[in-house]
């Protein structure tokens, strides 16, 4: 974490390239813990049992959980989700179809009531935005990996 203050906006970017990764069709916040299962298992594969990339991992598997689970609850259907390499950091990407909401980080919201999945992301990240592209709209967060 960076320590720095994050903006309430998340920046309005395409997402840098990445290579092939793994991609779900997603309908239902009850099949996330599944798909968090097939992340950790492939994160764990690519880590090779390596102790600060297993850390770095449950990261990347927590902003995984709370973009879909956003997309799902919030983004009028048609989830599609995908975690990619870059050279030094792994892209998470969700899309959905409130193409014309951007992200909202919760403002002015009793932390118990949630709502602080953006601003936690946003402060983990070496990078974040959102996008439109094919009729979607696509909100991403890149995460350190070893």
């Amino acid at each position: 974490m960076t320590g720095e203050r994050t903006s309430l906006a998340w920046p309005s970017s395409p997402p840098p390239p990445a290579e092939d990764g793994w991609h779900w069709a997603l309908s239902s916040v009850a099949e996330l813990p599944r798909v968090r299962a097939q992340l950790r298992r492939g994160l764990a594969a690519e880590s090779r049992g390596d102790r600060e990339a297993t850390e770095l991992d449950e990261a990347v598997v927590l902003a995984f959980d709370e973009m879909a689970s956003n997309a799902l609850r919030h983004g009028g259907g048609g989830v599609r989700a995908r975690v990619q390499r870059t050279p030094h950091a792994w892209l998470i990407e969700v899309r959905d179809s409130a193409a014309q909401r951007p992200p909202q980080p919760a403002v002015g919201r009793d932390p118990s009531q949630g709502g602080l999945g953006l601003y936690l992301i946003a402060e983990m990240a070496d990078a974040h935005g959102w996008h439109v592209t094919e009729g979607q709209k696509s909100v991403w967060a890149l995460l350190p990996r070893r």
